[in-house]
This record gives C-alpha cells, sequence and structure tokens, in this order.
C-alpha cells in the first residue's frame, strides 16, 4: 500500500489525516471506487480529497473523454468516500497545490504518468521526493478503456437500441445507409435468433416424444413377458386339463356298458379281445370303442 522509501510518518495531531487523490474519472465504475475507498481507508481518521482534471487539460494530455468535466465531477460527489471534490486539479501536483489545500499524502497507483514537459517523467516523482506518496492497487478487469472498448465492439447493437429509443440518425453520427443497412443487418439477426429458439423448442419436444416413446416401449415389453409368461401358464394349465380329460374319458369308455363280459388283458391279448362265451379272438381299434 505505501511507498517504501522517504514515507513520512503519520502526522501528530489530532486533526483528520487529509489525503489527497486525483484522476480523470471518466465513466466512474467500481474501480474507481475501490481506489478510493484504499485512500479513505489509509488512516483511522481520514479526509479525502479528490481532483479531477479538467476537459482542457485532460484532452490536452489524455485525450477526448466521454464524460465533461462537470459531469465527472459530480460523480465524484455521489462516491460514498469521498469527501471534498476539487475540480480543475492540476496535471502536475506542485508545492503550492499541496499547501492550498494543506495536504498530507497523496494516494494513487504506482503506474507512471508523464507529466507535462514532455521528457517521460512521472507526475509523481515531486511528492515521491517528499515521501508522501501512498499505492493504492488497481483492480483487474476494469476500466475506463475496457468499458470503451465493451462498447465499440458491440457499436451496432447499441446504435440500433438508440434508433429503436427515438435518436436520430444525425444525433448517432450515422449516415442514411448505414442506418439502413444496420436495420437490414439487425432484422436478419432477429430472424436467425427466432429461428433458433424455434428450434431449440422443436428439439426440446423431440427430445421429450422421445423419452415419453423410450418409456412407453419398455413399458409395453415389461408387459409383454407378463402376457408371455401368463399365456404359457395358462397354455401348460391347459394342456393338463385336456390331458387329463383324455384319459378320464378313455377309462370311461373302457368301463362302459358295451365291453361288459369282457376281458382286457393288454399283456395277454396284446391289442385282442377274447369272447368268455365263445373264445373266438378279435381285433378291435378305437373307432369301434
Amino acid at each position: 500500500m505505501k511507498e517504501e522509501k522517504g514515507l513520512n510518518a503519520e502526522p501528530a495531531t489530532e486533526r483528520p489525516v487529509r489525503v489527497y487523490a486525483d484522476g480523470i474519472y471518466d465513466l466512474f465504475h467500481f474501480g474507481h471506487a475501490r481506489s478510493l475507498e484504499q485512500a479513505k481507508k489509509l488512516f483511522p481518521n481520514t479526509y479525502l480529497l479528490v481532483g479531477s482534471c479538467n476537459d482542457e487539460v485532460t484532452h490536452k494530455y489524455k485525450g477526448k473523454t466521454v464524460m465533461t468535466d462537470k459531469e465527472r465531477c459530480e460523480s465524484l460527489r455521489h462516491c460514498r468516500w469521498v469527501d471534498e471534490v476539487i475540480p480543475d486539479a492540476p496535471w502536475v501536483i506542485t508545492s503550492e497545490f499541496l499547501d492550498k489545500h494543506q495536504i498530507d499524502y497523496v494516494a494513487h497507483d504506482s503506474l507512471p504518468y508523464a507529466d507535462a514537459s514532455g521528457a517521460g517523467k512521472d507526475v509523481y516523482e515531486f511528492v515521491k521526493s517528499l515521501g508522501k506518496f501512498w499505492e493504492t492497487k488497481r483492480t483487474d478487469g476494469i476500466s475506463t478503456s475496457d468499458v470503451i472498448m465493451r462498447i465499440l465492439k458491440d457499436y451496432n447493437q447499441y446504435v440500433m437500441r438508440n434508433l429503436d429509443r427515438g435518436y436520430t440518425r444525425k444525433e448517432l453520427g450515422v449516415s442514411y445507409v448505414r442506418e439502413k443497412r444496420l436495420k437490414v443487418n439487425m432484422g436478419l439477426k432477429r430472424l436467425r435468433d427466432k429461428l433458433k429458439e424455434q428450434q431449440e423448442k422443436v428439439g426440446q419436444k423431440i427430445q421429450i416424444v422421445a423419452k415419453t416413446a423410450e418409456l412407453h416401449h419398455n413399458e409395453w415389453v415389461e408387459n409383454a413377458d407378463r402376457l408371455v409368461v401368463g399365456f404359457l401358464e395358462m397354455f401348460e394349465e391347459g394342456c393338463y386339463k385336456m390331458g387329463t380329460a383324455i384319459k378320464e374319458r378313455i377309462k370311461k369308455r373302457l368301463r362302459g356298458p358295451q365291453l361288459i363280459g369282457f376281458v382286457f388283458d393288454k399283456a395277454e391279448c396284446d391289442g385282442f379281445f377274447c369272447d368268455d362265451e365263445s373264445g373266438e379272438e378279435y381285433y378291435d381299434d378305437a373307432d369301434k370303442w
């Protein structure tokens, strides 16, 4: 968190420690807020002053901003960690500026920022030499440049969104031909998205039907197995009853009145019937029973 060399001790007075943080703060985001939170929490009792450079200075040394200097200062005023906003902050901090605002320490990340001399010197070189510089950590994955790149990446979508909201092509800096081309392309994109959505719905329905058919198939197989087993049991039982009935019928016929007086000995007659009275033998088959 702090510069290792030449760091002054915390002021012995009981007044709040006045810490100054400066920057452009364009498109104010949570990365800015976290750096200001670190500055605010450097001491138990910190009064945080935040400076924002005006448009003239910023555009000269850094480049064009999305928000104006007044908008950027207003965003800072609504940050919970900021006690005071200093507009028109200088690009390079001087001893006169430190004395004017009674600044004890300056807080910023450690990345070097070129000063106004054109020699590539760090703007915080003077503050560091006084031992009044405290380093804050940047938040990875978020910066004003990253936000702008996200907008540029999806530029066409943002243009179409604002056209739909009532902005004119002139307000968005879009030519007539480009406007028509964007509308056609976005219409085709919506159509593709709709077709894709319908395909996904159809695919889901097909999966449901397939699962249902598979479930019914499994039920049919299980029922078929039960039916086959039941049929075989009934068939076996029927065959047993039929065989028993045939045997009983044969026995009944053998005991019938037409055979009274006859003796049938399969072992001795071998299929012949013997008449006890005449002693004649004759062969009879089942048709004559």
